[in-house]
């Protein structure tokens, strides 16, 4: 990288830097990091009165564990959409890897449970490349070729299982995958070692500013001789990767696979999850951690409304809500930062 480059990228950080300074005295800043954990804090207390069965050791447990699920879909996401992009094949993603594991799991070979378990990971981590392929060297549009992978692969996934759940499972995934350690589900532990991993990558790594830098302005940081398509590449990987790991980790608490589990619904858990853990739908804002929180955030109100006798579908008409009165105040952040830079 040029010296002229370097003085520019140093610049550029000061220039933040003095934008955050001024944001921080807004209102409208402290009441967008702030209005997560309210909310969060609201809904605890009204639990406390109308629901005490929520704060049961097995309830707090089982909430953990959904968590583990949506956390690592979340993180993924973050990833593509710290690069300006989305990817709504996720869920989908996810079970088509759960259902092809489960397959292999069930035949006839040495070491089935391996096997399956590396192919849960490695197909939708293969879809995942194709996604990014098409939207970093084909310049596809995201929103588009993540749709059209969604549509193909559902389908693909309920032909191959003519719309039935695949089971009969080896016990020794669920002896693995089920167990415990220090009191501690598997699942959560594995949550816990990504988003310390990727929080690492994305805040201390070059790869980390390179994310960042293609999703504030990909022209200039081509200009930086940012690899831009390599590293909208690696983003989509990494979320093909991650539905994977969530395919293994999933089908191992439900006890079987099938396209049900890559229902719209997760779509919009995922990037509800995204958006109330402040990670920005334009790009270059956000980080892992902060999904994983919003994730617990989201898991927390839908066990909450369930155990208030909420229907489903009042259920995602409430996660809609956040969705658009979180955008709502990111546009507000944003108007304030081209308001305060100008």
């Amino acid at each position: 990288m040029s010296g002229e480059v370097k003085e520019e990228m140093r610049g550029s950080s000061g220039r933040r830097f003095s934008l955050y300074l001024k944001l921080s005295r807004t209102p409208l800043y402290w009441l967008n990091r702030a209005l997560p954990i309210f909310c969060g804090l609201v809904v605890l207390v009204y639990l406390y009165f109308h629901a005490p069965s929520f704060y049961r050791v097995n309830n707090l447990l089982n909430i953990l564990v959904q968590t583990s699920s949506l956390g690592l879909l979340a993180i993924g996401m973050t990833f593509v959409l710290l690069t300006g992009g989305i990817d709504l094949s996720m869920p989908a993603n996810m079970a088509f890897g759960a259902v092809l594991g489960g397959f292999v799991m069930r035949a006839p070979i040495n070491q089935a449970v391996w096997w399956g378990t590396l192919v849960m990971v490695a197909a939708p981590t293969a879809i995942g490349f194709l996604n990014g392929y098409a939207v970093a060297y084909l310049r596809m549009v995201p929103f588009v070729v993540t749709l059209a992978t969604m549509t193909v692969i559902g389908g693909a996934t309920v032909w191959l299982t003519n719309s039935r759940s695949v089971t009969g499972f080896p016990k020794p995934y669920f002896d693995l995958f089920m167990a415990r350690f220090g009191g501690l589900p598997l699942s959560v532990l594995i949550l816990i070692a990504v988003a310390a991993i990727t929080s690492l990558v994305a805040s201390a790594t070059i790869l980390g500013r390179w994310l960042y830098c293609v999703g504030i302005n990909a022209r200039a940081a081509r200009a930086a001789r940012v690899p831009v398509e390599q590293v909208t590449l690696i983003s989509y990987l990494l979320a093909g990767g991650l539905a994977g790991v969530t395919a293994v980790v999933l089908t191992a608490r439900l006890g079987s696979a099938s396209a049900n589990m890559g229902s719209d619904g997760v779509v919009l858990d995922i990037v509800s999850s995204c958006v109330v853990g402040g990670v920005s739908i334009y790009g270059g804002v956000g980080n892992p951690l902060n999904a994983v929180f919003g994730a617990i955030f989201i898991t927390l109100v839908s066990n909450a409304l369930n155990l208030l006798g909420i229907s489903y579908f009042t259920n995602l008409v409430i996660k809609g809500t956040l969705i658009i009165c979180f955008i709502a105040l990111e546009n507000l952040r944003r108007h304030l930062e081209q308001k305060f830079s100008s």
